[in-house]
């Protein structure tokens, strides 16, 4: 990845954390089993989806999250301390199943795969003002097999994660603080389909209209299935 696109990129990564979304912290409720992102309902299955209000539990100090993915399995694991918000918020969303069937929406191959808008449009509405303040800077750098919230400015982290599959240490000193690394899996993010880039999904598209625009427009999406707490 050409260093100097990166201040560019980071604006576009941005632009996708505050675009239509914003949030609020999202319930404690442990997530139902969730069927395959291929065959996800429209409605969501579990009401902790629309109390974000209620997702404010501190995560461990350090914890696993399994995620499911069309290209194969990964788990992530989370450092509190790297980034205590983001891991809280993370801890909260693996709970409640926020990110089952959600889409990559954006993949650069070399740079990044991004997730993080709910594919019912009824769960994106109650997370659209939800923010979380930003993280002390610690010194944890954006380097392949991190994961990192996207951010569009100053603490306006809200839904939206990156895995990073480049070495974007030109990230680090932009907001983008990562919270956990891959552990198991690391190869995934490196296959997922980059066909449509960085810019083709609209994301107010996605926001209120869900799964059905991605399914209706970029078939060829990869899908997280499920992303669990680690027992």
């Amino acid at each position: 990845m050409n260093k100097n696109l990166l201040p560019l990129l980071a604006v576009v990564l941005g632009l996708a954390a505050c675009d239509k979304q914003t949030e609020t912290p999202a319930a404690s409720t442990s997530a139902p089993a969730a069927a395959p992102a291929e065959t996800m309902p429209a409605a969501a299955a579990n009401p902790a989806l629309f109390s974000p209000e209620k997702a404010t539990e501190k995560a461990p100090e350090v914890f696993k999250i399994k995620f499911v993915t069309t290209k194969g399995d990964m788990v992530v694991e989370v450092t509190r301390a790297w980034s205590p918000l983001g891991a809280d918020r993370m801890y909260n969303f693996a709970k409640i199943g926020y990110f089952d069937g959600t889409a990559f929406f954006r993949v650069i191959p070399g740079f990044m795969g991004q997730i993080g808008i709910h594919g019912d449009p009824a769960v994106s509405a109650k997370w659209r003002d939800a923010r979380i303040m930003d993280d002390p800077k610690i010194g944890k750098s954006n380097q392949p097999g991190t994961v990192t919230f996207a951010t569009c400015g100053p603490n306006c982290r809200s839904t939206q994660i990156f895995f990073n599959t480049g070495d974007n240490a030109g990230l680090d000193g932009q907001g983008f603080t990562p919270f956990g690394k891959i552990i198991e899996g690391a190869d995934v993010p490196a296959k997922l389909n980059g066909e449509y880039g960085g810019s083709a999904v609209d994301q107010a598209s996605l926001q209120y209209q869900g799964n059905a625009y991605i399914k209706a427009n970029f078939p060829n999406v990869d899908y997280i299935k499920t992303a669990r707490l680690v027992p």
